[in-house]
């Protein structure tokens, strides 16, 4: 297994308004984050914030391509990223105890935070239909070219890894530096992986080895 420190390539924020990050998502163009009672959206390119949408928005995001998905609770909310509308909504697998979401595969992606699972589940029925287990509290999770990422964040100490999408062991490990917790992941498609970062209220973007 591959371990380094994790490289920090930028800070985002705070926003205003946005007193937290938790869930990240990336459209093809901007960031998005959830912040509690709104999704808001910034340039990477220069931080400036453009947009927010009103809608309960209290951990992991997700982008399909035409439509986000958003952790509300216990539901998965399926929004119009235009009108800003919960056009459906689904079970979240851990009943509330649910952070980090990601689309890849046709399917969702979902991080159980406490349980230290993720789970693969159905978005229209939100039926599991794979789960593989981590050793650490799971806060966020994204795919990238075929690779499934995700964030750690127990006491101090945080980390980014990428693991095997069918066995969860651990093929590369990024620490992040103390006290500089991820609460969220999303990946650029790139090799930028955006983190947030809870109660800093920040986005940070770190970088992927190719």
């Amino acid at each position: 297994m591959k371990h380094s420190a994790a490289e920090i390539l930028r800070e985002y924020g705070p926003f205003p308004g946005a007193k937290t990050v938790a869930g990240v998502s990336f459209d093809g163009k901007n960031v998005w984050f959830a912040s509690g009672d709104r999704l808001n959206a910034f340039d990477p390119e220069s931080g400036q914030a453009l947009r927010s949408i009103d809608v309960a928005a209290h951990a992991g995001t997700a982008y399909d391509g035409r439509h986000f998905f958003q952790l509300a609770k216990d539901r998965i909310q399926k929004i119009d990223p235009d009108t800003g509308e919960v056009l459906s909504t689904i079970p979240a697998p851990g009943n509330g105890g649910d952070s980090g979401l990601t689309w890849a595969e046709g399917t969702l992606w979902v991080g159980q935070h406490r349980d230290r699972k993720i789970h693969q589940i159905d978005p229209e029925t939100g039926a599991i239909l794979r789960t593989i287990e981590s050793n650490r509290f799971v806060t966020g999770v994204t795919w990238v070219e075929g690779e499934l990422w995700h964030a750690t964040w127990e006491g101090d100490e945080s980390d980014l890894r990428r693991v095997d999408p069918r066995t969860g062991k651990v093929l590369e490990k990024f620490d992040m530096p103390a006290g500089m917790g991820v609460s969220g992941l999303e990946s650029d498609g790139g090799d930028r992986l955006f983190c947030g970062s809870g109660n800093a209220g920040v986005v940070r973007a770190v970088r992927r080895p190719k």
